[in-house]
Protein backbone atom coordinates (compact mmCIF):
# COMPACT_ATOMS: atom_id res chain seq x y z
CA UNK A 1 0.00 0.00 0.00
CA UNK A 2 1.48 3.32 -0.88
CA UNK A 3 1.86 6.07 1.76
CA UNK A 4 -0.37 8.49 2.07
CA UNK A 5 0.68 12.30 1.55
CA UNK A 6 -0.98 14.85 4.00
CA UNK A 7 -0.74 18.48 4.91
CA UNK A 8 -2.95 20.95 6.50
CA UNK A 9 -5.09 20.92 3.75
CA UNK A 10 -5.91 16.99 4.87
CA UNK A 11 -7.41 18.67 7.83
CA UNK A 12 -9.90 20.56 6.04
CA UNK A 13 -10.82 17.34 4.20
CA UNK A 14 -11.15 14.58 6.74
CA UNK A 15 -11.87 16.31 10.12
CA UNK A 16 -14.42 17.67 11.74
CA UNK A 17 -14.00 21.39 12.14
CA UNK A 18 -13.44 22.27 15.65
CA UNK A 19 -10.14 23.16 15.73
CA UNK A 20 -8.38 25.50 13.48
CA UNK A 21 -4.12 24.16 13.50
CA UNK A 22 -1.73 26.12 12.10
CA UNK A 23 -0.81 25.61 8.97
CA UNK A 24 2.72 24.00 9.56
CA UNK A 25 2.31 19.80 10.39
CA UNK A 26 4.91 19.18 12.88
CA UNK A 27 6.52 15.76 12.57
CA UNK A 28 9.53 15.01 14.51
CA UNK A 29 10.33 16.97 18.22
CA UNK A 30 13.29 16.39 20.59
CA UNK A 31 13.26 18.32 23.91
CA UNK A 32 12.24 21.56 23.25
CA UNK A 33 12.56 21.41 19.62
CA UNK A 34 10.14 20.62 16.38
CA UNK A 35 10.86 19.75 13.00
CA UNK A 36 7.68 20.16 10.61
CA UNK A 37 7.35 18.59 7.05
CA UNK A 38 9.39 21.55 5.39
CA UNK A 39 12.62 20.38 7.88
CA UNK A 40 12.13 23.78 9.26
CA UNK A 41 12.87 24.05 13.27
CA UNK A 42 10.91 25.42 15.95
CA UNK A 43 11.22 26.50 19.44
CA UNK A 44 8.42 24.80 21.59
CA UNK A 45 6.89 27.43 24.21
CA UNK A 46 4.13 25.74 24.07
CA UNK A 47 4.54 22.46 25.59
CA UNK A 48 1.71 21.15 24.08
CA UNK A 49 -0.45 23.10 26.33
CA UNK A 50 1.42 22.64 29.60
CA UNK A 51 1.43 18.77 28.67
CA UNK A 52 4.99 18.10 27.12
CA UNK A 53 6.86 18.81 30.76
CA UNK A 54 9.63 17.06 30.75
CA UNK A 55 9.80 18.04 26.14
CA UNK A 56 9.28 16.05 22.88
CA UNK A 57 10.64 12.41 22.80
CA UNK A 58 12.28 12.11 26.43
CA UNK A 59 14.60 9.43 26.36
CA UNK A 60 13.63 8.54 30.01
CA UNK A 61 9.94 8.22 28.69
CA UNK A 62 10.48 6.41 25.70
CA UNK A 63 12.57 3.90 27.46
CA UNK A 64 9.82 3.22 29.98
CA UNK A 65 7.12 3.11 27.66
CA UNK A 66 9.15 0.72 25.13
CA UNK A 67 9.53 -1.26 28.46
CA UNK A 68 5.93 -1.19 29.46
CA UNK A 69 4.53 -1.98 25.82
CA UNK A 70 6.37 -5.56 25.55
CA UNK A 71 4.71 -6.02 29.00
CA UNK A 72 0.97 -5.33 29.11
CA UNK A 73 -1.11 -2.81 27.32
CA UNK A 74 -4.77 -3.07 28.34
CA UNK A 75 -6.40 -5.44 30.86
CA UNK A 76 -10.21 -3.45 31.86
CA UNK A 77 -10.69 -2.72 35.91
CA UNK A 78 -12.18 -6.18 36.26
CA UNK A 79 -8.26 -6.23 37.28
CA UNK A 80 -5.13 -4.28 38.43
CA UNK A 81 -2.31 -3.75 37.21
CA UNK A 82 1.46 -2.80 39.31
CA UNK A 83 1.54 0.33 37.38
CA UNK A 84 -1.61 1.48 38.36
CA UNK A 85 -1.11 0.77 41.90
CA UNK A 86 2.26 2.39 41.76
CA UNK A 87 1.75 5.50 40.76
CA UNK A 88 -1.59 6.19 43.18
CA UNK A 89 0.89 4.99 45.62
CA UNK A 90 3.63 7.43 44.76
CA UNK A 91 0.85 10.21 44.59
CA UNK A 92 -0.58 9.92 47.57
CA UNK A 93 2.76 9.65 49.09
CA UNK A 94 3.72 13.10 47.48
CA UNK A 95 0.24 14.81 48.15
CA UNK A 96 -3.05 14.95 50.91
CA UNK A 97 -4.83 12.67 48.92
CA UNK A 98 -5.32 8.78 50.33
CA UNK A 99 -6.99 7.43 47.03
CA UNK A 100 -7.07 8.44 43.71
CA UNK A 101 -9.07 7.46 40.52
CA UNK A 102 -7.30 7.17 37.04
CA UNK A 103 -8.79 8.33 33.98
CA UNK A 104 -7.55 9.99 30.35
CA UNK A 105 -8.08 13.16 30.89
CA UNK A 106 -8.10 16.65 32.52
CA UNK A 107 -12.24 16.82 31.89
CA UNK A 108 -13.01 13.07 32.67
CA UNK A 109 -10.85 13.93 36.04
CA UNK A 110 -12.86 16.77 36.85
CA UNK A 111 -16.18 14.91 35.54
CA UNK A 112 -15.54 12.30 38.06
CA UNK A 113 -14.85 14.81 40.60
CA UNK A 114 -17.86 16.87 40.16
CA UNK A 115 -19.91 13.50 40.22
CA UNK A 116 -18.12 12.91 43.57
CA UNK A 117 -18.69 15.95 45.10
CA UNK A 118 -22.60 15.69 44.51
CA UNK A 119 -23.08 11.61 45.39
CA UNK A 120 -20.59 13.03 48.66
CA UNK A 121 -23.59 15.68 49.74
CA UNK A 122 -26.30 13.40 48.76
CA UNK A 123 -24.59 10.46 50.80
CA UNK A 124 -24.15 12.86 53.92
CA UNK A 125 -27.09 15.43 53.83
CA UNK A 126 -29.27 14.27 50.53
CA UNK A 127 -30.34 15.76 47.46
CA UNK A 128 -31.24 19.54 47.99
CA UNK A 129 -27.26 20.21 48.93
CA UNK A 130 -26.21 19.58 45.11
CA UNK A 131 -25.38 23.26 44.11
CA UNK A 132 -22.05 23.49 42.68
CA UNK A 133 -20.22 27.42 42.81
CA UNK A 134 -17.20 27.94 40.48
CA UNK A 135 -15.57 31.41 38.94
CA UNK A 136 -16.18 33.38 36.07
CA UNK A 137 -13.71 32.73 33.38
CA UNK A 138 -13.20 29.65 34.82
CA UNK A 139 -12.41 26.48 32.59
CA UNK A 140 -12.72 22.94 33.69
CA UNK A 141 -13.25 20.61 30.05
CA UNK A 142 -15.47 20.05 27.15
CA UNK A 143 -18.07 17.61 28.62
CA UNK A 144 -21.33 18.60 29.08
CA UNK A 145 -21.04 18.99 32.69
CA UNK A 146 -17.70 20.43 32.61
CA UNK A 147 -18.56 22.91 30.65
CA UNK A 148 -21.50 23.93 32.59
CA UNK A 149 -19.30 24.54 35.77
CA UNK A 150 -16.87 26.62 34.13
CA UNK A 151 -17.59 29.45 33.62
CA UNK A 152 -16.90 30.58 29.85
CA UNK A 153 -20.66 31.24 28.25
CA UNK A 154 -18.89 30.71 24.53
CA UNK A 155 -18.11 27.03 25.29
CA UNK A 156 -21.44 26.62 26.51
CA UNK A 157 -23.50 28.20 23.68
CA UNK A 158 -25.52 25.85 21.91
CA UNK A 159 -25.64 23.03 24.11
CA UNK A 160 -28.26 24.21 26.33
CA UNK A 161 -30.20 22.68 28.24
CA UNK A 162 -26.62 22.19 30.35
CA UNK A 163 -27.02 20.57 33.71
CA UNK A 164 -28.73 23.08 36.66
CA UNK A 165 -27.39 23.66 40.22
CA UNK A 166 -24.25 25.46 39.30
CA UNK A 167 -23.60 29.18 39.97
CA UNK A 168 -20.63 31.54 38.92
CA UNK A 169 -19.12 34.07 40.77
CA UNK A 170 -16.24 36.62 40.40
CA UNK A 171 -12.93 34.96 40.75
CA UNK A 172 -10.48 36.38 43.68
CA UNK A 173 -13.59 38.24 45.01
CA UNK A 174 -14.85 36.68 48.68
CA UNK A 175 -17.78 38.74 48.95
CA UNK A 176 -19.41 37.19 46.00
CA UNK A 177 -18.56 34.24 46.82
CA UNK A 178 -19.79 34.42 50.18
CA UNK A 179 -23.21 36.21 49.05
CA UNK A 180 -23.45 33.01 46.87
CA UNK A 181 -22.93 30.56 49.48
CA UNK A 182 -25.59 28.43 51.24
CA UNK A 183 -26.69 25.18 52.87
CA UNK A 184 -27.48 24.13 49.53
CA UNK A 185 -23.64 24.34 48.11
CA UNK A 186 -22.20 21.06 48.15
CA UNK A 187 -18.45 22.39 46.44
CA UNK A 188 -16.60 25.39 45.13
CA UNK A 189 -14.46 24.26 42.29
CA UNK A 190 -11.27 26.55 41.60
CA UNK A 191 -7.75 27.01 39.35
CA UNK A 192 -5.23 28.18 41.47
CA UNK A 193 -4.13 29.80 38.23
CA UNK A 194 -7.08 30.45 35.54
CA UNK A 195 -5.56 29.19 32.90
CA UNK A 196 -7.61 29.59 30.02
CA UNK A 197 -9.13 32.39 31.47
CA UNK A 198 -5.72 34.50 30.94
CA UNK A 199 -3.57 32.90 33.41
CA UNK A 200 -5.29 34.58 36.60
CA UNK A 201 -2.86 33.57 39.83
CA UNK A 202 -5.48 33.03 42.86
CA UNK A 203 -4.69 35.70 45.49
CA UNK A 204 -3.62 33.38 48.99
CA UNK A 205 -5.77 35.07 50.98
CA UNK A 206 -8.63 34.44 48.47
CA UNK A 207 -7.50 30.88 48.50
CA UNK A 208 -7.60 30.85 52.55
CA UNK A 209 -11.30 32.29 52.51
CA UNK A 210 -12.50 29.41 50.23
CA UNK A 211 -11.20 27.19 52.40
CA UNK A 212 -12.81 28.66 55.54
CA UNK A 213 -16.16 29.29 53.51
CA UNK A 214 -16.17 25.54 52.28
CA UNK A 215 -15.59 24.37 55.70
CA UNK A 216 -18.75 27.41 57.44
CA UNK A 217 -20.94 25.05 54.97
CA UNK A 218 -20.30 21.89 54.94
CA UNK A 219 -19.15 22.08 51.67
CA UNK A 220 -15.80 20.50 49.59
CA UNK A 221 -13.24 22.19 47.62
CA UNK A 222 -12.19 21.07 44.58
CA UNK A 223 -8.87 22.15 42.95
CA UNK A 224 -8.74 22.01 39.43
CA UNK A 225 -4.57 21.29 38.61
CA UNK A 226 -4.89 20.21 35.16
CA UNK A 227 -3.44 22.90 33.68
CA UNK A 228 -1.36 23.78 36.96
CA UNK A 229 -0.27 20.41 38.22
CA UNK A 230 2.96 18.28 38.21
CA UNK A 231 5.47 20.90 38.24
CA UNK A 232 4.43 23.70 36.43
CA UNK A 233 4.16 26.57 39.21
CA UNK A 234 7.42 25.39 40.56
CA UNK A 235 5.74 23.52 43.30
CA UNK A 236 4.42 19.87 42.86
CA UNK A 237 0.74 20.84 42.77
CA UNK A 238 0.26 24.80 42.98
CA UNK A 239 -2.06 24.46 46.53
CA UNK A 240 1.00 23.55 48.29
CA UNK A 241 2.29 27.10 48.04
CA UNK A 242 -0.88 28.55 49.01
CA UNK A 243 -1.36 26.95 52.72
CA UNK A 244 -4.70 25.30 51.85
CA UNK A 245 -5.61 21.98 50.67
CA UNK A 246 -8.22 20.76 48.76
CA UNK A 247 -10.71 17.84 49.43
CA UNK A 248 -10.35 16.43 45.66
CA UNK A 249 -7.82 17.61 43.08
CA UNK A 250 -7.72 16.89 39.29
CA UNK A 251 -4.68 16.09 37.14
CA UNK A 252 -3.94 15.59 33.43
CA UNK A 253 -1.97 17.32 31.34
CA UNK A 254 1.49 17.34 32.13
CA UNK A 255 0.71 14.33 34.64
CA UNK A 256 2.01 11.91 31.19
CA UNK A 257 4.13 14.18 29.67
CA UNK A 258 2.51 13.64 26.59
CA UNK A 259 0.78 10.14 26.83
CA UNK A 260 -3.10 10.83 27.56
CA UNK A 261 -3.97 9.86 31.43
CA UNK A 262 -5.69 12.19 34.24
CA UNK A 263 -6.54 11.35 37.56
CA UNK A 264 -9.09 12.63 40.33
CA UNK A 265 -6.94 12.62 44.38
CA UNK A 266 -9.34 13.01 47.20
CA UNK A 267 -9.58 11.80 50.89
CA UNK A 268 -10.50 8.32 52.69
CA UNK A 269 -13.82 10.54 53.76
CA UNK A 270 -14.89 11.52 50.35
CA UNK A 271 -13.65 8.41 48.58
CA UNK A 272 -16.33 6.63 49.77
CA UNK A 273 -19.09 7.86 47.91
CA UNK A 274 -17.79 6.66 44.64
CA UNK A 275 -18.51 2.94 46.08
CA UNK A 276 -18.59 -0.52 43.65
CA UNK A 277 -20.60 0.07 40.72
CA UNK A 278 -20.77 4.11 40.59
CA UNK A 279 -18.24 5.35 38.20
CA UNK A 280 -15.67 3.91 35.60
CA UNK A 281 -13.52 4.43 33.02
CA UNK A 282 -12.51 1.63 30.45
CA UNK A 283 -9.08 2.95 29.88
CA UNK A 284 -8.55 4.58 33.08
CA UNK A 285 -5.28 3.66 35.25
CA UNK A 286 -4.12 1.57 31.87
CA UNK A 287 -0.59 -0.10 32.54
CA UNK A 288 0.98 2.44 29.18
CA UNK A 289 -0.03 5.36 31.06
CA UNK A 290 0.61 4.38 34.74
CA UNK A 291 4.26 3.54 33.87
CA UNK A 292 4.90 7.07 32.18
CA UNK A 293 3.50 8.79 34.74
CA UNK A 294 5.34 7.27 37.49
CA UNK A 295 8.31 8.10 35.52
CA UNK A 296 7.60 12.06 35.23
CA UNK A 297 6.09 12.18 38.80
CA UNK A 298 8.93 10.78 40.10
CA UNK A 299 11.61 13.32 38.01
CA UNK A 300 9.62 16.51 38.45
CA UNK A 301 8.99 15.86 41.44
CA UNK A 302 12.97 16.32 42.86
CA UNK A 303 13.52 19.63 45.01
CA UNK A 304 16.03 20.64 42.96
CA UNK A 305 13.89 20.59 39.54
CA UNK A 306 11.15 22.19 41.15
CA UNK A 307 13.05 25.03 42.34
CA UNK A 308 15.02 25.20 38.87
CA UNK A 309 11.58 26.06 37.08
CA UNK A 310 10.79 28.96 39.68
CA UNK A 311 14.18 30.31 38.67
CA UNK A 312 13.64 30.43 35.12
CA UNK A 313 10.03 32.05 35.37
CA UNK A 314 12.53 34.62 36.52
CA UNK A 315 14.46 34.47 32.76
CA UNK A 316 11.32 34.41 31.02
CA UNK A 317 9.93 37.51 33.23
CA UNK A 318 13.20 39.57 31.98
CA UNK A 319 13.61 38.71 28.44
CA UNK A 320 9.86 40.18 28.11
CA UNK A 321 10.10 42.64 29.92
CA UNK A 322 13.29 43.70 28.09
CA UNK A 323 10.40 42.94 24.78
CA UNK A 324 8.07 44.96 26.47
CA UNK A 325 10.32 47.76 27.51
CA UNK A 326 11.65 48.35 23.56
CA UNK A 327 7.55 47.36 21.89
CA UNK A 328 5.22 48.30 24.93
CA UNK A 329 2.60 45.99 23.98
CA UNK A 330 1.97 44.00 27.45
CA UNK A 331 -0.09 45.98 30.57
CA UNK A 332 1.32 43.10 32.59
CA UNK A 333 3.10 39.95 32.45
CA UNK A 334 1.71 37.39 34.94
CA UNK A 335 1.73 33.86 35.99
CA UNK A 336 3.97 31.60 38.00
CA UNK A 337 6.73 28.81 37.49
CA UNK A 338 6.31 27.66 33.23
CA UNK A 339 2.88 29.16 33.22
CA UNK A 340 3.45 32.68 31.72
CA UNK A 341 1.09 35.38 30.63
CA UNK A 342 1.38 38.33 28.78
CA UNK A 343 -1.85 40.31 28.88
CA UNK A 344 -2.03 42.84 25.71
CA UNK A 345 -2.84 46.26 25.91
CA UNK A 346 -6.06 47.55 24.78
CA UNK A 347 -5.20 48.23 21.27
CA UNK A 348 -3.65 44.89 20.50
CA UNK A 349 -7.15 43.11 21.99
CA UNK A 350 -7.93 40.06 19.82
CA UNK A 351 -5.06 40.00 17.89
CA UNK A 352 -3.19 37.04 19.91
CA UNK A 353 -3.38 35.40 16.73
CA UNK A 354 -1.17 38.22 14.77
CA UNK A 355 1.64 37.76 17.27
CA UNK A 356 1.31 33.74 17.27
CA UNK A 357 1.50 33.85 13.69
CA UNK A 358 4.54 36.32 13.41
CA UNK A 359 5.98 34.05 16.12
CA UNK A 360 5.99 31.10 13.84
CA UNK A 361 7.79 32.71 11.10
CA UNK A 362 10.46 33.11 13.30
CA UNK A 363 10.24 29.68 14.13
CA UNK A 364 8.82 30.03 17.47
CA UNK A 365 5.41 28.37 18.64
CA UNK A 366 3.71 30.04 21.46
CA UNK A 367 -0.12 30.21 22.39
CA UNK A 368 -2.63 32.37 23.69
CA UNK A 369 -5.13 32.03 26.95
CA UNK A 370 -8.16 33.89 25.61
CA UNK A 371 -7.63 36.74 22.97
CA UNK A 372 -5.88 39.41 24.78
CA UNK A 373 -3.29 37.28 26.08
CA UNK A 374 -0.18 35.52 25.25
CA UNK A 375 0.39 32.13 26.85
CA UNK A 376 3.53 30.67 27.41
CA UNK A 377 4.16 27.03 28.94
CA UNK A 378 7.17 25.18 27.96
CA UNK A 379 8.76 22.11 28.94
CA UNK A 380 9.94 22.16 32.54
CA UNK A 381 13.60 20.90 31.44
CA UNK A 382 14.18 23.64 28.72
CA UNK A 383 17.52 25.36 29.07
CA UNK A 384 18.38 28.84 29.72
CA UNK A 385 19.83 29.53 26.53
CA UNK A 386 16.81 28.24 24.78
CA UNK A 387 14.65 30.60 26.61
CA UNK A 388 17.04 33.25 25.59
CA UNK A 389 16.71 31.82 21.80
CA UNK A 390 13.32 31.82 21.54
CA UNK A 391 12.83 35.10 22.92
CA UNK A 392 14.95 36.66 20.77
CA UNK A 393 12.83 34.79 17.76
CA UNK A 394 10.11 36.30 19.96
CA UNK A 395 11.38 39.81 19.70
CA UNK A 396 11.41 39.91 16.10
CA UNK A 397 7.95 38.81 15.63
CA UNK A 398 6.71 41.22 18.34
CA UNK A 399 8.58 43.95 16.01
CA UNK A 400 7.33 42.68 12.73
CA UNK A 401 3.55 43.01 14.46
CA UNK A 402 4.59 46.38 16.08
CA UNK A 403 5.36 47.91 12.58
CA UNK A 404 2.69 46.89 10.93
CA UNK A 405 0.39 48.46 13.83
CA UNK A 406 -2.80 47.77 15.38
CA UNK A 407 -5.69 46.53 13.62
CA UNK A 408 -8.66 49.12 12.98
Amino acid sequence: MTEQKVTRATFDEVMVPNYKPQDMVPVRGEGSRVWDQNGKEYLDFTGGIAVNALGHANPRLVKVLQEQSEKLWHLSNVYTNEPALKLAKRLTELTFADKVFFCNSGGEANEAAFKLVRKYAYDNVGPEKHEIISFRQSFHGRTLFTVSVGGQEKYRKGFEPVPEGITHVEFNNLDALKAAMSDRTCAVVMEPIQGEGGIIPADPEFVRGVRELCDQHNALLVFDEIQTGVGRTGHFYAYMELGVEPDVLTTAKALGGGFPIGAMLTTDKCAESLGFGTHGSTYGGNPLGCAVALEVVNTISDEQMLADVQRKHGLFVEELDRINHEHGIFEEVRGKGLLIGGALKPEWHGQGARFLAAARAEGLMLLVAGPQVLRMAPALNITDDEIREGMQRFARAVAKVVTEGPEA
